[in-house]
């Protein structure tokens, strides 16, 4: 009989093992049961990213997140996804479609050259969360595990972000996205960017020439926040 490792994603393994930041455990453990059902689900199955970036957006601590981008599921195809949304590793090419027109977007909103890879690594050390509503994929079908219920834990991390006192802006690109913070729309100190998804399929229909990046600096300033360094 083959054995089946199963998947430990109780909190305080993840922290122990440095996958998620400490300061995320109060608004997590009331989905913790949800974590280890999902752990059971997936054991044995192939998924993407690999195990150890599933929960990678949550390494930046809770308190340092100015700016949420928030995207659907991971990249569907072997070596692109990381646990970042919309971002790959500095290695792949071709880039996405939707990371091509990202970084399109960049160059025609702030100016700039184009970025030389498609890791967007330092946005997040500068504070931007990249998380997707659905933490992992079954490779090479994208949106496979969107009925898993990842959205409950997903809710869980959006709710604490909006929860702080700190200011945040959102860049909800896409329905799933758009349904996801629609009940931040009315909070004072949160600010909800919508645009078309960055798909190659969606892109010319409102995500191109949306300037999401100014617009969220713009936000940040008048909240009282510095404005994100977008460079890559």
């Amino acid at each position: 009989m083959t054995h089946v490792r199963l998947l430990d994603w109780s909190l305080d393994e993840l922290v122990r093992r440095g996958e998620i930041d400490g300061s995320w455990l109060d608004a997590l453990r009331p989905v913790e049961p949800h974590l280890e059902t999902l752990a059971h689900t997936l054991s044995g199955t192939p998924f993407l990213p690999d195990s150890s970036h599933v929960f990678r957006a949550l390494q930046t601590p809770l308190d340092a997140v100015v700016v949420l981008l928030l995207g659907q599921d991971p990249y569907p195809t072997p070596g692109y996804a990381m646990g970042l949304a919309f971002s790959v590793p500095a290695d792949v090419r071709p880039l996405p479609g939707s990371l091509r027109n990202i970084c399109a977007e960049l160059v025609s909103d702030l100016g700039g050259v184009v970025p030389a890879t498609g890791d967007l690594t330092p946005w997040v050390q500068r504070g931007v969360m990249l998380l997707n509503r659905t933490l992992t994929v079954s490779p090479g079908s994208s949106g496979s595990h969107g009925r898993l219920g990842w959205d409950v834990v997903t809710h869980a991390i959006i709710a604490a972000l909006a929860d702080r006192p700190a200011p945040l802006v959102v860049l909800a690109w896409g329905r799933v996205a758009q349904a996801a913070v629609a009940p931040l729309a009315q909070r004072e100190k949160v600010r909800v960017i919508e645009s078309a998804h960055p798909s190659p399929l969606s892109a010319s229909r409102g995500f191109l020439g949306s300037k999401p990046f100014s617009r969220a600096n713009d936000a940040l300033i008048e909240l009282g926040v510095e404005p994100v360094d977008w460079s890559l």
